[in-house]
């Protein structure tokens, strides 16, 4: 049988020893692959393993009473290789088929947490005030959220709130330029919030503190401030860190393109927290022409959307951008959020926005 996998250690087993008592100490965990799937990443595969009388720890997963014979011995019902002891605080003697791992000699191994700037907003400019740097449209920003398992003592970080961040393109140049500062408010939002609650605030103070960094950067009316509130106090409580938040975020507004899953913790190679990796754009209307307008390019064909671990989010050089047909792209998830005004309004209007500010950015 598939032994132990576990915990984290330090704050993650202290936070355990709230959930699971008694424990053996802090370190002691232990975690089982009940369901076959190659992993102990779901509710009930890991435990905080239980001090016994005489020292030692054991494993409560598939814990079973020992049973006691004429004599008075006790014999553990899985087999004889299986000892029986009793519990530290009294009880009855037991046993398990599971072994303890002590997290300070095998320590969780964590994948870097995806760190991805996106592409600069600005970039470098020669004497003439003409721009030398690589100009993207569209561009995204690799991004990951946990669902539910051990770092995020099982509360899904990635699941849907709801739609916060609104989108559109506006009347005017001003407001297109206006939405691409969206996604980059949300980051700051994000960051302004964990950094608060981490460093002493209650979630509401904290989620307040956050609302207030997003609509210094962005047009206050492209947000809903008060869900986006909600949303930073359930997901602080819950244990999601920054980028949980951000993806979180973005992703129920319909900003992110999943690239997969991948394991992102493990201990004693066994994966006990799987992330997923997305490209995170500035608008919904960037991740849909971007899911479009994708397979229309050779460029992509290769590398698709990269991988889970790293997300290929790159937006569109001027020249593949001008070479798609957007009339073989159904935008119809886009126009459905825009009222009184056609399809081809729409379509003509958003290509000679799009044109006028990529215009703009060359000049």
């Amino acid at each position: 049988m598939r032994l132990a996998r576990s915990l984290r250690r330090s704050v993650l087993a202290i936070c355990l020893l709230a959930v699971f008592t008694p424990p053996a100490s802090a370190h002691q965990v232990c975690a089982v692959d009940l369901d076959g799937d190659g992993e102990a990443a779901s509710a009930g595969e890991f435990a905080a393993c239980t001090a016994m009388a005489g020292g030692g720890a054991q494993c409560p997963i598939q814990q079973v009473t020992c049973t006691q014979d004429d004599t008075g011995s006790y014999a553990c019902p899985l087999g004889a290789r299986f000892a029986c002891a009793a519990p530290a605080n009294g009880g009855q003697p037991s046993c398990s088929p599971n072994a303890c791992i002590d997290t300070e000699v095998n320590p969780l191994e964590d994948e870097p947490v995806i760190d991805d700037p996106g592409t600069p907003a600005d970039g470098s400019v020669d004497a003439d005030g003409n721009c030398t740097a690589s100009i993207e449209i569209f561009s995204g920003r690799a991004t990951r959220c946990r669902p539910a398992g051990l770092k995020t003592t099982f509360s899904n970080c990635c699941a849907d709130k709801g739609r916060i961040v609104k989108d559109g393109m506006g009347s005017s140049i001003t407001s297109l330029s206006t939405k691409i500062a969206v996604a980059k408010g949300v980051f700051t939002g994000m960051k302004a919030a964990y950094t608060a609650f981490k460093a002493g605030a209650t979630a509401g103070q904290a989620a307040t503190s956050g609302a207030n960094a997003i609509i210094a950067g962005i047009d206050p009316t492209s947000i809903a401030i008060s869900l986006a509130i909600n949303f930073m106090i359930e997901v602080l409580l819950q244990g999601c860190d920054q980028q949980d938040m951000e993806t979180g975020m973005l992703r129920g507004s319909d900003m992110c393109h999943e690239v997969g899953s991948y394991c992102s913790s493990r201990i004693l190679g066994i994966c006990v927290q799987r992330s997923r990796g997305h490209c995170c754009f500035n608008t919904k209307l960037g991740r849909i022409i971007q899911e479009q307008g994708r397979p229309q390019l050779a460029a992509f064909n290769a590398q698709g959307w990269g991988t889970p671990r790293q997300p290929y989010c790159r937006g569109f050089t001027a020249e593949e951008f001008q070479a798609l047909d957007f009339s073989k792209m159904d935008l119809s998830e886009y126009y459905a959020n825009i009222e009184a005004r056609t399809q081809s309004e729409i379509q003509i209007d958003m290509k000679e926005r799009v044109d006028a500010y990529l215009q703009t950015a060359t000049n």
